[in-house]
């Protein structure tokens, strides 16, 4: 089922969470989100700051990899660097993955660098 219009806003406002660390187009302190669906975990161009446990993890991003991190990254991925508790509310997590879904595919509003 396609997200309606109040979901992906919903999800863009819990984007806001993740934007000290992350952003759709360029890397922080974490990798830049631009596509993200399809792309194995600690693989982003030009992104060097994975922790050896992320590299090693196996997990190619999707709604389903994503829902299970994001729900609890430390225990999907012992060893993360990733400093977040996560998003613990099912209804938040499916908002986010749905607007990152829209907000991260190659030639909608990101470009990979």
């Amino acid at each position: 089922m396609a997200p309606d219009a109040a979901q992906l806003a919903r999800g863009q406002q819990i984007y806001a969470r993740c934007a000290g660390c992350h952003a759709i187009e360029g890397h922080r302190t974490g990798p830049q989100h631009c596509g993200l669906f399809g792309r194995r975990a600690g693989t982003a161009p030009g992104f060097d700051g994975y922790s050896p446990a992320m590299k090693a993890s196996g997990i190619v991003w999707d709604e389903r990899t994503l829902q299970r991190f994001l729900k609890d990254p430390p225990a999907t991925v012992p060893g993360t660097s990733m400093g977040y508790a996560g998003v613990k509310d099912d209804g938040e997590r499916a908002a986010l993955i749905a607007w990152l879904r829209q907000a991260t595919q190659p030639g909608s509003a990101c470009t990979l660098r």
